[in-house]
């Protein structure tokens, strides 16, 4: 039985989700679990592979389970077995046809990061610290830029390749909110696919121009050069909030 999985981890501990020898995953935590569970090996396929330190909110899991068991059921069995850093939201059964890496029609990430006098222990670990406070406006008016379908090849992490770089953002929106002693921002972003660390290299390039740094984005799709943006913001501040397919069981 094929069967979809609504996951969400807080991946401070983890070196991302794809199993690697000599490291702690999400995608070997969770096959542990299910073979604890039912027991047979269970091969998992995430939405996206997110980086060591990336959170999941809404992360999506596929997998081919046991007959017999109720799909809604694979939620309590799994959760059984899994450690509090990682647990199931919900489960539903797939069309065998299902193919969760190439099916999604958007994807939402958020990436948080705080301003504050001092190091705020509550927000540090889910979001990156800002040395200066910036204007919400000019990273606003920023954020236009990138919306549309654009190449992205200056949004992403050098040496890494793709089939292609074009990217389709359907909104790029940013919010803040007070927090005890600070401010806390968080950049919003839907899109039809992401390139790696393009989440992380554009929050950084908007807080940047809110900072007062030179709008980069304009020269960085003309030349499609890296050094046009600023730097790529720490993981821990990323979350992987959605990825839609349509199923209104796979949304957080």
């Amino acid at each position: 039985m094929k069967a979809l999985l609504l996951v969400s981890y807080d991946g401070t501990a983890f070196s991302g989700w794809q199993r690697q020898p000599n490291a702690r995953t999400v995608q070997e935590e969770m096959e542990e679990a299910a073979y604890r569970a039912f027991p047979r090996r269970v091969t998992l396929t995430a939405s996206g592979r997110t980086d060591a330190g990336v959170h999941a909110l809404g992360q999506v899991v596929e997998g081919e389970f046991p007959e017999g068991i109720p799909p809604e059921k694979l939620r309590e069995c799994l959760n059984i077995q899994l450690p509090p850093d990682v647990k199931v939201i919900r489960s539903c059964k797939a069309p065998e046809s299902f193919d969760v890496t190439r099916q999604a029609k958007r994807k939402t990430y958020c990436y948080n990061a705080y301003f504050a006098e001092s190091e705020l222990p509550l927000y540090a670990r889910y979001a990156a610290r800002l040395k200066k406070e910036p204007d919400i406006a000019l990273m606003r008016e920023a954020a236009k830029l990138l919306e549309g379908e654009h190449d992205f090849s200056a949004f992403r992490a050098s040496g890494y390749t793709s089939k292609t770089s074009i990217r389709t953002l359907y909104s790029v929106n940013i919010e803040k909110t007070a927090i005890p002693s600070g401010t806390l921002y968080s950049v919003r972003v839907t899109g039809n696919g992401f390139l790696y660390n393009m989440v992380r290299i554009l929050a950084g390039e908007l807080f940047a121009i809110g900072c007062g740094k030179q709008e980069g984005i304009t020269r960085a799709f003309e030349t499609g050069e890296r050094s046009a943006l600023s730097v790529t913001m720490p993981p821990h501040g990323l979350v992987l909030v959605s990825a839609d397919y349509g199923i209104a069981e796979l949304l957080p």
